[in-house]
């Protein structure tokens, strides 16, 4: 039986539809996952083949569980995750008991933000840092705003914005209560407009899956609440972001991978916000594939395989994409609107996530944002128009 083992899941999003991926090219698809609620709905995951419930951190019992399935007849073809913090696991035990293709070593810098601002600091696109190392008082001398984070966030959950000496001071004593044998990194604020690029490298032969302007909304933390697809990149902007990928890659000395970059353009050229080993979760995949007509989650993991992959472009289209948040907190009772917005112009896909009971709240992740709109047009700006109009018809109705 040719398997994949998968090291967690979300219920949705790129993560899930991997799944489903290795499951349509012939595979048997196992989870290690350390969520019970998805036992609990083992009907929903009927792409899952077997669940086992383990603690995704723990190695010495994944690779016992491991050892019993090779010793039940499963032949393992490759460990893989898409999710945070599960990658570099996943490619642990890839090199134990696979054939891996990509650097676990390249996987572990790239999940840890202070490794990664260590190992490009000598690079133009990396900005100005500082680490502070656990209960050490901040004693630099700079300019505000300054960005304060956790090496290990995700999900913008601790991103902070410190505009004066108090705020930073703040930041400095929640992060470290929080966490307090960790790092905290404090960067500077880097001006102008966010890009995501999503790539994949074969035989060390970089390709740009995709370059998406980024809506950012801010508010107490920093929320991605559009992505907009550039069917048609300016040249100055390709340009750019290659030489920064190529210079990522070559340092990194990657030949097989999936990464994700999400730069910003200012007047002293493009600047690196960060980078993650793996494809943006969300309706990322799904906006792939309604703007180019492949899977990337697919053909990624055909890389994973050893085969070669399949990114080329079978249409183009401006693709947006808008999520839905709420402005206060309060339980859900019903959620009104989807049906109006799945028939509205350009809409491509529209999700909703939470159902009835669940709590809500203003944004302070990624994970706070609750539904979204993918739609198509003629030009960015029209599938960006389509997005919203559609997105507004969405209502989530609270009771507080």
């Amino acid at each position: 039986m040719k398997t994949i083992i998968f090291i967690g899941t979300n219920k949705s999003g790129s993560s899930r539809e991997a799944v489903r991926a290795a499951e349509k090219l012939g595979y048997l698809t196992v989870l290690f996952t350390n969520k019970e609620k998805q036992l609990q709905q083992r009907k929903e995951y009927p792409d899952i083949h077997k669940m086992i419930f383990i603690d995704t951190l723990n190695l010495d019992k994944m690779r016992a569980e491991i050892r019993n399935l090779l010793l039940t007849g499963f032949e393992i073809k490759t460990i893989v995750s898409f999710v945070d913090p599960f990658v570099h696991i996943a490619s642990v035990l890839c090199d134990e008991f696979c054939h891996n293709l990509t650097s676990t070593n390249a996987i572990e810098i790239m999940e840890d933000k202070e490794k990664t601002r260590n190992f490009l600091k000598d690079q133009p696109y990396s900005p100005t840092f500082y680490s502070i190392k656990p209960n050490q008082p901040f004693s630099y001398k700079t300019e505000y705003p300054l960005i304060v984070k956790s090496p290990k966030s995700t999900g913008s959950k601790d991103v902070l914005l410190a505009t004066n000496k108090g705020q930073l001071e703040n930041h400095l004593r929640v992060l470290q209560s929080k966490n307090p044998n960790e790092t905290i990194i404090i960067e500077e604020f880097i001006e102008g407009p966010q890009y995501l690029v999503e790539a994949l490298v074969y035989n060390e032969k970089n390709h740009i899956i995709g370059i998406f302007e980024q809506e950012i909304r801010k508010g107490k933390r920093f929320i991605i609440t559009g992505y907009g697809l550039l069917a048609n990149v300016p040249d100055d902007i390709q340009t750019g972001i290659e030489k920064v990928l190529q210079s990522i890659v070559n340092k990194f000395g990657i030949q097989n991978g999936a990464l994700h970059l999400e730069l910003r353009l200012t007047k002293n050229g493009w600047k690196l916000i960060e980078i993650n080993p793996r494809i943006s979760g969300g309706a990322m995949n799904s906006m792939i594939l309604a703007a180019f007509g492949f899977s990337l989650v697919e053909e990624t993991l055909k890389l994973f395989l050893g085969e070669k992959p399949n990114v080329e472009a079978r249409h183009s289209k401006f693709i947006f994409t808008k999520y839905v948040i709420v402005n206060r907190k309060g339980i859900l009772e019903k959620v009104i609107g989807k049906t109006k917005a799945s028939k509205s112009t350009g809409v491509v896909e529209v999700y909703v996530k939470p159902k009835r009971g669940a709590t809500l709240s203003p944004p302070l992740s990624m994970g706070h944002r609750y539904a979204y709109v993918i739609a198509e047009g003629a030009t960015l700006e029209e599938a960006k128009n389509n997005a919203n109009a559609a997105a507004k018809e969405i209502q989530f109705i609270l009771k507080v």
